[in-house]
C-alpha cells in the first residue's frame, strides 16, 4: 500500500491518545474532561492513560473507565536532596517505559497535562517523533511543561502569559463541570441572607482555617443576616467546628465542613467565596461568575497560585491577600468591604463571567484532532 493510502486508513480509525500526567486534582481532572471530550467528538478515541501510583489519577482515572499504565517518577522542586537525587536517578527509567508503551500503544498524539508523568511522556514522544500537546492551567508553567515547551507540537493554556514558554500555543481555558456555567444569578434585590463560601481545596487551607475564626464574631455584627459555609478539610474540619464553637458565634449562621458535595450549588449560593487560587478553582469561580477573595498557597510550585490570582485581581474579578498579610484585621477589612459593595460585587462578577471558556474541553480536543491530521 502506498504511503497515501495507509495514511487514508490510519485517518478512518479513531484518533489513538495517550494523556500523561496527574498529581493534583488541577491536573487530572481536566484531563478527564478532555478525555471525554475526545472520546465523544468526531470519530471517537481510543484513550490511554500515563500517571504514578502517588497522584490522584491512581484512583480517578479508573474510576472514569479507562486504561491507566504507571511510572516510577518523584519531585524534583521542594524536595530533599535526597529525594531529587532519587527522581534523577528514576527519570532514565521512565522515559524508557513511557517510550516502550509508546511503542506499544502507537499513539496519534500524547497530551501531557503536567504533574510527575507528564515530563518522560512528552521527552519520549518528542524523541519517538509522535506529535505532542501540552496542556498548562497557571499563569506560570511547571517544571515538566517548561523543559518541554519549546519542543512541543503545540499547546493549550489557561493565561495568555504562560503562551510564551511554549511553540504554537494557544488560549483555550481549563475544562470545568457544565453545571458551573448554568447557575441562577443572585437578586440583589431579593430578601436573601448574604453568604460567604470559604474555599481551602479539596484538602482545606489551613491558614483559613485560623483565621477565619479569629474574625468570625466582627464579621457577622457587621454584615448583618451574612451566613458562612466554611470548608476546611477532613483532617481539620473537627478542630475548626470547635474554633468556631468557642467564639460563641450564632451557630445558625455559621457551618463548618470536611467537604462539600455539591460545589455548584454552593458556588451558586454564594455572593463571595474566600478561597486559595489553584488553577481549578479559579476556572470554576470564571464559569460560575463569583466575585472572589484569594490567598494564594505561599509554597506552590513556582509561586503559581500568586500567579493565578494576579492574573484575576488584574481584570477587576478578585482581590487577593498574600498569606504573609493575613491578619484577622486584615481580613475582616476586605471582606465586610467587599460584602458591603453590591455595585463592586457586581462588576467582579461581571469580570470574572468575561473570562470563562465553556468549551475549553472540545477546543483542546480539536486541536489533538489538528495534529493528527497535520
Amino acid at each position: 500500500m502506498t504511503a497515501a493510502g495507509v495514511a487514508g486508513v490510519e485517518q478512518g480509525r479513531p484518533i489513538r491518545v495517550l494523556i500523561a500526567g496527574g498529581g493534583t486534582g488541577g491536573h487530572i481532572i481536566p484531563a478527564l474532561a478532555i478525555a471525554t471530550a475526545l472520546e465523544t467528538g468526531p470519530g471517537g478515541a481510543e484513550l490511554l492513560f500515563l500517571g504514578t501510583s502517588r497522584g490522584l489519577e491512581s484512583r480517578l482515572v479508573p474510576q472514569a473507565g479507562y486504561r491507566l499504565e504507571l511510572i516510577e517518577v518523584g519531585q524534583l522542586k521542594g524536595v530533599s536532596l535526597a529525594t531529587r537525587a532519587r527522581t534523577l536517578l528514576d527519570l532514565p527509567r521512565a522515559v524508557l517505559r513511557a517510550r516502550a508503551l509508546l511503542r506499544s500503544f502507537k499513539p496519534d498524539v500524547v497530551v501531557g497535562v503536567g504533574g510527575y508523568a507528564s515530563g518522560p511522556a512528552m521527552a519520549a514522544a518528542v524523541l519517538g517523533g509522535v506529535p505532542t500537546l501540552a496542556f498548562e492551567p497557571n499563569a506560570a508553567p511547571g517544571l515538566a511543561n517548561r523543559l518541554v515547551g519549546k519542543r512541543v507540537s503545540a499547546a493549550a493554556v489557561n493565561f495568555a502569559p504562560a503562551a510564551r514558554f511554549f511553540r504554537n500555543a494557544r488560549v483555550t481555558g481549563i475544562p470545568v463541570r457544565g453545571a458551573f456555567f448554568s447557575l441562577p444569578t443572585r437578586d440583589a434585590n431579593a430578601d436573601q441572607a448574604p453568604e460567604l463560601l470559604v474555599f481551602g481545596g479539596s484538602q482545606g487551607a489551613r491558614a483559613l482555617n485560623r483565621v477565619m475564626p479569629e474574625v468570625l464574631v466582627r464579621l457577622l455584627a457587621a454584615v448583618p443576616g451574612l451566613r458562612v459555609l466554611h470548608q476546611a478539610g477532613a483532617r481539620a474540619a473537627e478542630e475548626t467546628r470547635r474554633a468556631f464553637a468557642a467564639t460563641g458565634a450564632d451557630p445558625g449562621r455559621w457551618q463548618v465542613s470536611a467537604f462539600v458535595d455539591d460545589m455548584p450549588a454552593r458556588f451558586g449560593a454564594a455572593d463571595l467565596v474566600l478561597a486559595r487560587s489553584g488553577a481549578s478553582t479559579v476556572a470554576e469561580l470564571c464559569a460560575a461568575g463569583k466575585p472572589s477573595l484569594l490567598v494564594p498557597f505561599p509554597l506552590a510550585a513556582d509561586d503559581h497560585q500568586r500567579r493565578n490570582a494576579e492574573e484575576l485581581a488584574a481584570r477587576g474579578a478578585a482581590v487577593v491577600v498574600l498569606e504573609p498579610e493575613l491578619t484577622a484585621d486584615r481580613l475582616l477589612q476586605e471582606l465586610v468591604g467587599l460584602l458591603g459593595d453590591e455595585p463592586r460585587l457586581a462588576r467582579m462578577a461581571g469580570a470574572a463571567r468575561a473570562l470563562a471558556r465553556p468549551h475549553a474541553a472540545e477546543e483542546i480536543a480539536t486541536m489533538v484532532r489538528e495534529l493528527r491530521r497535520k
